[in-house]
């Protein structure tokens, strides 16, 4: 059994890690991803997190690919039950098709819906924040589809601690639904986005923190280990963390796995899973043994020395 965290106070306990699902569609054909989906519930991995708009940065791609590999994957194997599936909305799923206002929340939630070919998503998240929107009208919307039985929780991503702590002020003055979650970007790499005041808030107010980019895009997994092994869909990613600081990263996190019977990519997630107020780190897999990662992620204990070199490091 993986261990499990509590989303916020949403009564809603998934593993320690997440499945990331920008890969179905993208870098994995559906069949590929039925594969790898197949694989992580077997291991207990029960918990996906994809968006709407994944993967519409691809030529001739226009967002939804991602959902409707996953909505397919469910209807095949009639595994509703035994997921929890975190959407996102809010960027452009074209002309008039983005936001957050009332009017596009109740659309886009009904399209990710027939995607997923479910009648519920567990976990709703903004996007983005979009200031140009009253939090009130957001948040109301949020809060009627919940009412409805469309949506069991809510979240937000990319947010900063001063407006994240106005939308909880403002769900907590309006007896609306609370963002229960944040998904901010965090790793070893790039730690000032949450460290600090969205840190802070986010354990004072009892919030899961659910960081994407876990693995740095993978540089995290030690297979970037000079800049011309930067390439394929991720190397203009890569090769900014190809610097002495993240050479320096690498070297804490071989030395730490070494000493753990670890690997890399085991211990940057295990690391994160020390901070204050993370809930689960979320990381992508494109191949079934990459999955093993995660799972053995989750139930590993850094010692306080690996804590400390990695800190050190990564500072």
């Amino acid at each position: 059994m993986l261990p499990t965290r509590e989303l916020g106070r949403s009564g809603i306990k998934i593993p320690a890690v997440m499945l990331g699902g920008n890969v179905f569609g993208w870098t994995l054909d559906q069949a590929a991803s039925f594969r790898v989906l197949d694989a992580a519930l077997e291991r207990g991995l029960n918990t996906i997190d994809t968006a709407d708009m994944y993967s519409n940065w691809l030529p001739g791609h226009v967002g939804g690919e991602s959902e409707t590999i996953i909505g397919n994957w469910i209807k095949a194997r009639g595994n509703r039950d035994r997921l929890i599936i975190a959407t996102k909305l809010g960027h452009s799923m074209g002309p008039g098709k983005e936001g957050l206002s009332a009017s596009y929340i109740p659309q886009a939630v009904e399209a990710s819906l027939a995607r997923l070919q479910t009648d519920y998503i567990d976990l709703y998240q903004a996007h983005r924040d979009k200031p140009a929107t009253p939090l009130e009208e957001t948040l109301g919307a949020f809060d009627r589809l919940i009412k409805a039985g469309k949506v069991r929780a809510i979240g937000a991503s990319n947010h900063t601690a001063a407006r994240f702590a106005e939308a909880l002020a403002v769900s907590a003055a309006n007896g609306l639904a609370r963002y229960e979650t944040l998904q901010p970007k965090y790793n070893l790499m790039e730690r000032p986005e949450y460290e600090g005041a969205l840190q802070d808030l986010c354990v004072a107010e009892g919030i899961g923190v659910i960081n994407y980019y876990a693995l740095a895009a993978g540089f995290l997994t030690g297979k970037y280990r000079k800049l011309e092994d930067a390439s394929g869909a991720r190397g203009d990613t890569v090769r900014a963390y190809c610097n002495p600081k993240g050479f320096g990263v690498l070297a804490a996190l071989d030395k730490a796995a070494a000493r753990l019977s670890a690997t890399p990519a085991q211990v940057a997630l295990a690391w994160v899973l020390t901070r204050p107020g993370i809930a689960a780190p979320i990381a992508s897999a494109t191949k079934v043994e990459q999955l093993d990662d995660l799972v053995a992620a989750a139930k590993l204990q850094l010692d306080a020395e690996a804590i400390a070199e990695l800190d050190a490091a990564s500072a």
